[in-house]
């Protein structure tokens, strides 16, 4: 018997499944629409945005109103003009007062770093939303590859339960031994093992699909078999670099972030120099007696007026406990460390970037090369087996035609689903991933 279970699963694997089909747009519209990653990074950029308000507010006008009751005991000193006696004085204040920060260095440099603050979180969201390109794409592919790795499994398992019953057959009617019989049993027995694993494994990738979206994992369309096989454009893995190094939002976020340390140590700086402040107060006192009478020291009786004042204070800082100087030094320790996270993720970027490169590169060999391996693993399997049929192979051989067949098909399909990975990572890397990448990709399934 000719052994066709592994070219039959392939083909239904192809066939397209009943009923709609996502594709990975849909995919990335849900994700787009319920990642908690990407809302956690969009709700962060917001909130620090709101620092460059806050701090603008502080350069503003600044209004005040204050209202204030005050009571004199019974005998006590005249105050204010209010006549002393057996009866308790009362007095009450109400004024509105205007402060206008006029010369404050500090503050200025404050709104700077909070600008180049929101600027970095800006950009760190731009980050996660190219990465979420990916991992939208990741996580779609991972079924894809899971679902192929069960259906090899699976053809395995079913190949060597046949194996095992045409050796137990052949056996039976004294054409083999018996240890042929135990040996197709044992890889049949590690065969379903196998499917197991391969089961549990695309359940978790359907898991690891829906955290992102947000919806369980329906059906998923293939990568069709015509892959492009094109190589980066340029050619050139110089040039991929220097285009990370400029574009790169992880890269932008840290360059910012380095900016607001810079101005947080001028504004610690600023600490050191005087500032002024105009203000403008309005306001009015009135004073009277427990019997609600109104007098002052000559009986008269005190209503109260407005009146309006108007100053500069000129602040001079000269001695704080060494607190200014302890600041400017953190400030100056806080630059430092950003400087040295933004070499830190320069490195990274360019490591990466180079690796993908490389990757696609060498990704294409693996395609077409595991491709021509499952051609010939088809081929042996079916010399193989057919030898087999006329006494001039073993069991054993047929075994591990099986399983190399099975090994060259997961290879294969890992290999085509890699290369696409790596094509949307080294533009990642590079900072020119976009949804027009996304639509390519969704162009190569059906």
């Amino acid at each position: 018997m000719r052994l066709k279970l592994l070219t039959l699963a392939l083909a239904l694997s192809a066939l397209p499944l009943a009923g709609h089909s996502e594709d990975l747009l849909d995919a990335y519209r849900e994700a787009r629409a319920n990642d908690p990653v990407l809302s956690q990074a969009d709700a962060t950029r917001l909130a620090v945005g709101e620092g460059v308000t806050q701090a603008r507010a502080l350069m503003l006008p600044q209004l005040n109103g204050a209202y204030s009751l005050n009571q004199q005991p019974a005998g006590s000193a005249a105050t204010n003009g209010v006549l002393a006696g057996s009866d308790h004085s009362r007095s009450r204040q109400l004024s509105a007062t205007l402060n206008q920060s006029v010369v404050d260095l500090s503050q200025w440099a404050n709104l700077s770093a909070a600008r180049s603050s929101a600027s970095s979180q800006d950009a760190t969201y731009q980050a996660a939303l190219q990465d979420l390109y990916v991992r939208v794409t990741t996580a779609y592919f991972g079924v894809l590859t899971s679902q192929d790795a069960l259906i090899f499994a699976k053809a395995n398992e079913d190949a060597f339960k046949e194996a095992y019953e045409q050796a137990d057959q052949r056996f039976k009617v004294g054409l083999s031994a018996v240890t042929d019989v135990y040996q197709a049993k044992s890889n049949y027995e590690l065969a379903k093992a196998q499917t197991i694993a391969a089961q549990n494994t695309l359940n978790d990738a359907r898991e690891a699909l829906t955290q992102i979206t947000g919806k369980p994992a329906g059906e998923l369309k293939k990568l069709r078999e015509d892959l492009p096989l094109t190589p980066p454009t340029p050619a050139d893995p110089d040039a991929w670099v220097k285009a990370a190094l400029t574009s790169n939002a992880t890269i932008q976020a840290s360059q910012y972030s380095v900016e607001s340390a810079e101005h947080s140590i001028n504004a610690a700086r600023a600490g050191h120099l005087p500032t002024l402040n105009a203000t403008v107060t309005r306001g009015k006192t009135t004073s009277w007696l427990e019997n609600g009478s109104y007098a002052d020291l000559s009986g008269n009786r005190l209503n109260g007026n407005y009146g309006t004042t108007i100053g500069l204070t000129v602040n001079v800082p000269i001695f704080s406990g060494g607190a200014t100087q302890s600041r400017v030094r953190q400030s100056i320790y806080q630059r430092d460390e950003a400087q040295d996270s933004l070499e830190s993720t320069r490195r990274q970027v360019v490591r990466n970037t180079l690796n993908f490169y490389r990757s696609v590169i060498a990704g294409i060999s693996q395609v077409e090369a595991n491709k021509a391996s499952v051609e010939s693993g088809q081929k042996a399997l079916e010399a193989t087996r057919a030898g087999f049929d006329v006494g001039t192979q073993t069991m054993l051989n047929v075994l591990n035609a099986i399983q190399t067949l099975t090994e060259a098909e997961n290879s294969y399909s890992q290999s085509r689903h890699a290369l696409v990975l790596d094509q949307l990572q080294l533009k990642e890397a590079a900072g020119s991933i976009d949804l027009k990448d996304m639509e390519m990709v969704n162009a190569m399934l059906q």
